[in-house]
């Protein structure tokens, strides 16, 4: 058995919540604009259902997947659009119900997937446990929009502590996606999850130091929110630079949220 299942069980009430949020809500509400430019309510869904199908292509027929690397490849622009404007398109029913037995399929192959065992990716192969890891970090993030969108404030829950690993864990990409060097020193990174325990990653004695909420740190790094919008404390050059540039998410810079009232 996958030694993944203790992620995997957050991924499940990860989707869950989001879920419940979708579940009865009206065609209206389905076609409400997000927060992320061109995609309502339906394009966050499709945008996680397929997604959620490239991860189980890539988990259960590494041929198959191959295949859907060269599309990305053949419209680097687009390919995420596409997925996303096709699954839109559906009539909201059918596409939660598309997003439902996907997921679930991923989270069984997932589960029986052997121990060691690495899957290809877009970027990287990827094991069991990161794979659910950027599954969640996923669906917390685009239920983030969703819940923008609703006008709904959702409970933060010590989930956050997996987005936050992925948000260290992608420090150095950071950086070189923006074509700078990384920096050669560590980092301490202490967070306080919502049940007040300290989630923490790095040495002790490290000069440079990222300190605040974790929810606040995962919006930062899913460019979910402003920096300025933010309670979250740099010590040393480095750390400053890295929460300015911080993404946990592959592929090129995003252009980020404004910081609230950026537009006044």
């Amino acid at each position: 058995m996958s030694e993944a299942v203790p992620v995997l069980d957050d991924l499940r009430r990860e989707s869950e919540e989001l879920d419940q949020l979708v579940e009865g809500l009206g065609e209206r509400a389905w076609a409400l604009d997000t927060p992320a430019d061109g995609w309502t309510v339906a394009h966050q869904i499709a945008h996680l259902a397929w997604t959620d199908r490239a991860a189980l292509t890539a988990v259960t027929d590494g041929d198959a997947f191959g295949r859907l690397v060269e599309e990305a490849l053949a419209a680097p622009d687009s390919f995420v659009d596409d997925g996303a404007e096709e699954g839109a398109a559906l009539p909201p029913g059918e596409l939660l119900t598309r997003w439902r037995d996907g997921r679930d399929a991923l989270l069984k192959a997932l589960t029986a997937a052997p121990r060691g065992t690495r899957f290809p990716w877009y970027g990287p192969p990827m094991s069991a446990t990161s794979m659910a890891t950027a599954r969640l970090m996923e669906t917390w993030a685009h239920g983030q929009d969703v819940s923008d969108a609703l006008g709904v404030e959702r409970e933060p829950t010590d989930r956050l502590r997996h987005v936050a690993h992925i948000g260290v864990r992608a420090r150095d990409f950071s950086f070189g996606v923006r074509g700078s060097s990384a920096p050669d020193s560590p980092f301490r990174v202490e967070l306080r999850l919502p049940s007040e325990e300290l989630w923490a990653s790095g040495p002790d004695d490290a000069a440079q130091r990222v300190t605040g909420p974790a929810l606040d740190f995962c919006l930062l790094v899913t460019q979910r929110a402003h920096r300025d919008d933010l309670a979250l404390r740099a010590e040393g050059a480095d750390a400053e630079r890295w929460l300015d540039i911080a993404q946990a998410f592959a592929g090129p810079p995003g252009p980020g949220r404004p910081a609230k009232g950026a537009d006044q």
